[in-house]
């Protein structure tokens, strides 16, 4: 009967947990298609990047203001090679409810082009992609003006 108990409340933890997913070129335009409603943000970041931390923050903080309109994908543009310290990091930034994904390729700068041929491959990157099919890029470390422009 412990067993039993002990497995049913760890469902909830197994469920959340590991939800890091790798990135591939041929999922990137599943990703770039436009939400059915309001916008999908796409947070570009790196393990070695000082600004994403606060970034991925202020994004989330935005996102849990407006859930039905915004919907928050983190991408880590370090390899799926790293997936234990990405995911260390995503949950020491209070990131983990979010998906969450890895470059998987052994070309990241591929990826970065798919994603946003404008983009050189700067973190923090946050793409904007909204329901009109309409897109826009932002790099470096968002202000609260830059916060308010990305509000559906």
């Amino acid at each position: 009967m412990r067993r039993w108990l002990a497995a049913v409340l760890l469902l909830p933890v197994l469920a959340t947990a590991g939800t890091l997913r790798p990135l591939t070129a041929a999922e990137v335009p599943a990703l770039l298609a436009p939400p059915a409603h309001g916008e999908r943000l796409i947070a570009l970041w790196a393990l070695d990047c000082a600004y994403c931390e606060p970034n991925l923050q202020a994004l989330a903080r935005l996102q849990q203001a407006h859930p039905k309109a915004i919907e928050l994908v983190t991408v880590a543009t370090d390899d799926m090679a790293h997936a234990a310290a990405i995911e260390k990091r995503l949950a020491a930034a209070g990131m983990a409810a979010w998906p969450a994904r890895a470059y998987a390729e052994a070309t990241p700068e591929r990826l970065n082009y798919l994603l946003d041929p404008e983009w050189g491959g700067e973190t923090p990157r946050v793409l904007v992609i909204r329901a009109d099919g309409s897109r826009q890029g932002f790099s470096g470390e968002l202000t609260t003006r830059q916060l308010k422009r990305l509000l559906p």
